[in-house]
């Protein structure tokens, strides 16, 4: 194990329970801050349950249940419809403890489960936090990330840069279980607050990166975005075009959403398109605004 992969306790004093750092990473990782739905009121409380390997193994099963239910060629219910989020029941939960592999304990019940977690939904809420934290994902996928902003916002050659890194984030999402997730939680938790509030926290998060990426673009490329947008703006038009083309691959493959011969994708079009528009090169700007300027194309000018 790596010096980097080795647990970070809170502050470098909470000690860990015996057998967490024999989990694999990111499991053996301080998840304090990660599980927030746990049910204990002190914080001190909260740190041990988060870093139990008890907790970690209902963890584990969880997101094997996602890969099954949820990852490309997913298990499907009667009359070949899926499962949705009914293999997330206390007791689907729990008995999957049963299948985890070693070191992670391999003993659960919904009753521990409840323990840990009040309600389904907490469990859930914890379990998105859990799947969507950077930590885990792929470190090919993070390496490549990493060589594409250097791309974007320095490289040669911005066009190819956005095609790339628009196809890799987009092939990538159609594979990950925990990305299906929060689509799917997306329209089927309507009315279960914490559910959402962990949607709303997990594209704070993710959106917050990408802002700062945007950024960096912006300056080192002398761009700035036309009159009444915002980065948020920016950052919230290309996630959603990010979301609907992902939400497309997987539901309709013949769409051509992604070329993985040419290592191309439609996100990538659309993302240059949605850039074109934003922004403008700074000290050679008209001053427009996106509708001001889409006027002056296709109604002489006239908004």
């Amino acid at each position: 194990m790596t010096a980097e992969n080795e647990p970070r306790p809170p502050g470098g004093r909470a000690r860990f329970r015996p057998g967490k750092r024999l989990l694999p990473f990111p499991y053996n990782q301080d998840l304090s801050g990660v599980l927030r739905h746990l049910d204990r009121s002190r914080p001190e409380s909260r740190v041990r349950l988060a870093n139990d390997p008890f907790t970690a193994a209902y963890l584990a099963a969880g997101m094997r249940l996602l890969e099954r239910n949820l990852g490309p060629g997913a298990q499907r219910g009667p009359h070949g419809k899926p499962y949705l989020l009914s293999f997330l029941s206390q007791r689907g939960v729990a008995d999957e403890v049963a299948n985890n592999p070693r070191p992670f304990p391999r003993r659960g019940t919904a009753r521990a489960l409840r323990r840990a977690w009040r309600s389904q939904s907490d469990f859930v809420a914890d379990l998105i936090n859990f799947a969507v934290w950077r930590e885990n994902y792929r470190p090919k996928y993070r390496r490549q990330r990493a060589a594409n902003t250097r791309k974007l916002v320095k490289g040669p050659d911005f066009v190819r840069a956005v095609h790339e890194m628009a196809y890799e984030h987009t092939a990538e999402g159609v594979e990950m279980p925990s990305v299906r997730l929060a689509l799917a939680l997306m329209t089927s938790a309507d009315g279960d607050m914490e559910v959402k509030r962990a949607i709303s926290r997990m594209y704070e998060d993710y959106l917050g990166s990408w802002k700062k990426l945007y950024e960096d673009v912006l300056r080192q490329r002398g761009l700035r975005l036309r009159p009444g947008l915002t980065l948020d703006d920016l950052a919230n038009a290309l996630s959603a075009a990010t979301d609907g083309m992902i939400l497309r691959a997987v539901g309709d493959p013949a769409a051509d959403i992604l070329d993985h011969e040419r290592g191309r994708s439609l996100f990538g079009s659309v993302a240059l398109a949605i850039v074109h528009a934003f922004l403008e090169p700074e000290g050679d700007e008209s001053g427009l605004t996106l509708e001001e300027a889409v006027a002056a194309r296709f109604d002489n000018g006239s908004y």
